[in-house]
């Protein structure tokens, strides 16, 4: 039992986390023998939560120490970061664009970079906390199948 809720636990944080997000969270859970349906509600609830937990915490910062300039080095170097990895297309289409984006699971894509970049975009908070949650729904959909079918292909061997 306790054995489960560390697992549900550090799943949770992997998928909350900016370094795996419920694309490592997912695959961790089900490799350390949680029933799959579990891993993908506690890593998609997790990564669901990183846009409103980022929204708030770049309100917040930006408020408070924005007259810091090594605070607005940072964000201006971490705000074109995240608009080159969005993309010029993703400028162009975006609601779409940051869907798209975030749905991929690959590395420096994302709920973080998605929210990020929304921010900077001024893409409207509405579409773009629905469109980072499609995104981040369907990465974790296709990180579930694609781990569940791995694990299979592991107990075969």
């Amino acid at each position: 039992m306790f054995a489960l809720l560390d697992e549900l636990i550090f799943t949770f944080l992997l998928s909350i986390s900016p370094f795996g997000e419920a694309r490592a969270g997912i695959p961790y859970a089900v490799l350390n023998d949680v029933h799959i349906l579990l891993a993908f509600i506690v890593g998609l609830t997790a990564n669901l939560l990183v846009f409103p937990v980022l929204t708030w915490l770049i309100d917040t910062f930006s408020k408070r120490f924005w007259h810091n300039r090594t605070y607005r080095k940072g964000v201006i170097s971490l705000s074109k970061r995240a608009k080159k990895s969005v993309g010029v297309h993703n400028q162009k289409y975006g609601f779409w664009g940051l869907m798209v984006f975030v749905m991929v699971p690959l590395p420096g894509t994302g709920a973080y970079i998605g929210t990020i970049a929304a921010h900077v975009l001024k893409i409207e908070r509405k579409k773009a906390f629905l469109a980072i949650s499609i995104g981040v729904i369907v990465s974790s959909v296709l990180m579930a199948v694609g781990s569940y079918l791995g694990n299979i292909g592991l107990e075969l061997l």
